[in-house]
């Protein structure tokens, strides 16, 4: 039985998250029957982690075992040509069988875009949060220190949120701007549900005024999701790269 590794990017505007689900269509419902139509056999895939709905990736990572012979870039190819247009095959690898998509990473980065700006942007409306007001980048990037390390990020997830230890460790939290977006590069051993969205929406309330240094503290101290910023929409979220 071969495992064959597949780093996958896709726009989740059209889609109901990663996860097969009942009430929308899913990337992976997509991609086990591409998967299914080449090898002619059913084929389940096991990813690194789930996206919300709306949330892009560059880089998710998703593995499948199969017994057929064909080369292994016939597998990019040909899933290539199967998949719609807003999903594509970067790459694929034969891997050893035991290996496991979210077991084995060590770390993942996720990009959250902002457009600062007063004006609309139609062209840009599925890829970032805009957010009118001027944002102060300076104080963010004083509080995204805050972040890195490893703490209790209680209460920057979902209330849904099933994980069982909400500890997690943030080994770079960087904000820059470029023209009239303000982009957030988050690298981490792994994540909550929504905390990357809630910690970008943390930090806009820094940036507007509307939080300070020291409730920002306070939040890793009392892990009270209700004093924490608003979930951030999912449109300006991407999974870049998973690392193992």
């Amino acid at each position: 039985m071969r495992t064959i590794k597949l780093t996958i990017e896709y726009d989740g505007t059209q889609y109901a998250g990663w996860q097969i689900q009942p009430n929308g269509l899913a990337v992976q419902e997509v991609l086990e029957k591409a998967l299914s139509g080449l090898l002619e056999e059913k084929v389940r895939v096991f990813s690194s982690g789930r996206t919300d709905a709306g949330v892009h990736a560059r880089g998710m990572v998703a593995a499948f075992q199969t017994e057929r012979t064909i080369p292994v870039k016939a597998f990019r190819e040909g899933l290539n040509s199967l998949l719609p247009p807003d999903i594509a095959i970067r790459e694929a690898v034969e891997v050893p069988p035991g290996f496991n998509p979210r077991r084995d990473a060590v770390a993942k980065i996720y990009r959250y875009t902002i457009y600062n700006s007063p004006r609309r942007s139609p062209l840009n409306r599925y890829y970032v949060w805009r957010v009118g007001e001027t944002l102060d980048l300076a104080v963010m990037q004083r509080a995204a220190a805050l972040f890195v390390g490893e703490k209790d990020f209680a209460a920057f997830r979902a209330s849904n949120c099933a994980a069982k230890t909400t500890v997690r460790r943030i080994y770079s939290l960087d904000i820059f701007r470029r023209d009239d977006m303000i982009v957030f590069d988050v690298r981490g051993s792994g994540f909550l549900k929504n905390m990357v969205r809630i910690m970008v929406g943390t930090l806009v309330e820094v940036g507007r005024g509307s939080m300070d240094m020291h409730e920002i503290e306070s939040l890793f101290q009392e892990l009270d999701r209700r004093k924490a910023g608003i979930t951030a929409p999912p449109q300006g979220l991407c999974l870049v790269e998973v690392f193992y």
